[in-house]
């Protein structure tokens, strides 16, 4: 971009801080999607979750049924 056009020092300088900046924006933008998107699907995943811990826990109990004498 800049340096590439500019041969200088200060043009790759300023080169890197710009795509530095991007970067760090792009960052921030992905993590408040990543975190919105963890809300919505967690919400609506409640009762699955709320299943699969029920199952798990009634197999470990029958589990722990089975080995008693």
């Amino acid at each position: 971009m800049l340096s590439g056009i500019l041969n200088s020092d200060k043009a790759i300088d300023v080169n890197i801080a710009i795509m530095l900046a991007f970067i760090a924006l792009t960052n921030t933008e992905l993590n408040n999607k990543l975190k919105e998107l963890e809300n919505t699907y967690n919400k609506q995943f409640k009762d699955v979750y709320e299943a699969i811990n029920y199952l798990i826990q009634k197999d470990k109990q029958e589990t722990t049924q089975k080995e008693r004498k």
